[in-house]
């Protein structure tokens, strides 16, 4: 994921134009490339730490992560950045690996804490 996450930064220009030569949407596709792939590294963690408590049964708290992390955080969220501080685009970018981060802090967290363990499959 690291890997990923440095070509989409450094090299989010030329992979774009694989797709577009629009100025507009060059623009906007490298802005969101560079601001979505910086946090590929908490993806990345968030996948392990989710697939490690759907793995050993414990399929609820994943499934709350998620739906709070991206229904009641994620979509407000961005809402606020790209309408509430006129950030347009750029905020609805950076929500994206803000609510990442922070679902896999909280996955990881669930997982320390160990609960997974007790759950009868």
């Amino acid at each position: 994921m690291t890997g990923v996450m440095l070509l989409f930064i450094f090299f989010a220009s030329p992979i774009i134009s694989i797709f577009t030569k629009v100025p507009e949407v060059h623009h906007f596709g490298v802005l969101g490339l560079q601001i979505v792939g910086a946090g590929f590294i908490f993806y990345g963690v968030a996948m392990v730490m989710m697939q490690s408590l759907n793995g050993a049964g414990d399929t609820k708290t994943p499934t709350r992560i998620n739906f709070i992390g991206f229904w009641l955080f994620q979509i407000p969220f961005a809402y606020l950045l790209a309408k509430g501080f006129n950030m347009g685009p750029t905020g609805a970018f950076i929500a994206v690996p803000v609510a990442e981060t922070f679902i896999a802090l909280a996955a990881w967290y669930y997982f320390k804490k160990g609960k997974w363990k007790e759950v009868k499959v």
